[in-house]
């Protein structure tokens, strides 16, 4: 039976090489399927025919679950673009960094505040401001802060409120940047107009009286018949009385004439918005305060570019601010070598239209260059206070930002950004 037996033997190592094989084929579809995993490699493919239903079913099992890891990867990778993009469109800056500060997410508002292409660690914002940079150092979840940025001349004044969170077995630490300069300004100019409101209203309910009164009494002095007394001592009297009681109304109508024009800072009417070009505005102010330029002996320079730049504004009440501002400038060149004003209208880096009022007289010191728009405050013996506060608020009703820059004896700048 040698024969039988080599034939058995043979069908035998047949049988258990064929089952190793098929053993070996099975971990190596159920390797693949777990490094798949691993490694989120889902492009491999798992169909091999003429391997058994066994094998067909395997393949078709596992063929399922990488399917069913791709739509899911999809579906992650659909809500990870979602969140993106919410993240970058969001109008609010935000800045997710670790403790050591490199940063993990910046989306667009917060480049376009921090006027940075790319951040790559908060560190490198040193050279913008040095307070910023520690502020987000020390910022802990729940904590805010308020921090002042110059940029280009612009004032900034950056609300920060920071969050915690977890991210790769890391804490990280995600801040809001929020630019609340026009929210602070429209406060304050909205407290200083509820003031002047409340004063006005008041005084000129005490000063009216008065002033009617005092008319009436100086009338009732200067007819004769109502004085009965005749003898020169008593006229004398009389005469001393008329006086100062013609002072008194004098004064009276005085002081509201003088009331009256503060109440103009709370009365400001509505911007006519159109569009229109700025060399034709700049135009027509250069021939209005062409002038007084000229008796002044003042060089007057206007750069426009591009030169047919338009903007949507009230033409009117652009064009008073203008004059005020050109105003401004003589006085402050009566004693300059060399007086010239420059006007200059151009797009700056962020697209948003910039006009320039230069001039290089006396110039405003740093310690009073915040509080020049202020109402009543002024630098001018002779000024009221007024008329740069006037100014902001005309800005302001159109959503504009006045800021000065002010070298003493060198160079002073008022920018417009639209």
């Amino acid at each position: 039976m040698y024969a039988t037996i080599l034939i058995v033997g043979l069908i035998t190592i047949a049988l258990t090489y064929s089952f190793f094989h098929y053993v070996e084929k099975t971990n190596q579809a159920l390797a693949r399927f777990f490094q798949a995993v691993r490694y989120a490699d889902f492009s491999t493919s798992f169909f091999r025919q003429g391997m058994g239903s066994a094998f067909d079913d395997l393949h078709a099992a596992l063929a399922e679950d990488i399917r069913e890891f791709q739509k899911a990867r999809a579906e992650k990778e659909e809500q990870s673009r979602y969140l993106e993009t919410v993240v970058q469109h969001v109008g609010i800056g935000l800045l997710a960094y670790q403790p050591d500060g490199k940063v993990e997410l910046v989306n667009n508002a917060a480049r376009r505040l921090l006027n940075v292409p790319h951040i790559s660690n908060i560190h490198a914002l040193s050279s913008a401001s040095a307070e910023l940079v520690e502020k987000l150092r020390r910022l802990r979840a729940g904590e805010t802060a308020l921090v002042k940025l110059h940029d280009n001349g612009e004032l900034l004044q950056l609300a920060l409120y920071a969050t915690e969170f977890k991210l790769k077995d890391g804490q990280v630490t995600l801040v809001s940047l929020q630019n609340i300069q026009s929210e602070l300004e429209e406060k304050e100019l909205e407290a200083w107009q509820k003031l002047i409101h409340v004063l006005t209203h008041e005084i000129m309910n005490s000063i009216t009286p008065i002033a009617s009164l005092a008319s009436t009494a100086n009338k009732l002095l200067a007819e004769p018949e109502a004085n009965p007394l005749k003898s020169s001592a008593a006229l004398e009297t009389i005469d001393d009385v008329r006086s100062a009681v013609s002072t008194i109304q004098r004064r009276s109508e005085g002081l509201l004439r003088f009331i009256e024009s503060y109440r103009s800072l709370s009365r400001l009417p509505k911007p006519n918005f159109q569009i229109f070009e700025i060399c034709g505005l700049i135009e027509r102010v250069k021939r209005l305060m062409l002038p007084q330029l000229q008796e002044k002996g003042i060089q007057l320079e206007v750069k426009i570019a591009p030169p047919r730049l338009e903007l949507s504004a009230d033409p009117e009440l652009i064009e008073q601010v203008l004059i005020n501002l050109l105003l401004n400038a003589i006085r402050a060149l009566e004693n300059a070598p060399q007086p010239q004003i420059d006007i200059s209208a151009f797009l700056n880096e962020r697209g948003r239209v910039i006009i320039q009022v230069a001039d290089n007289g006396i110039g405003v010191p740093q310690e009073l260059q915040e509080t020049i728009f202020v109402p009543f405050f002024t630098t001018d013996k002779k000024g009221s206070g007024v008329g740069l506060s006037i100014r902001r608020q005309i800005m302001r009703l159109h959503r504009v930002a006045i800021t000065i820059s002010s070298q003493p004896g060198a160079r002073t700048v008022f920018t417009l950004r639209f």
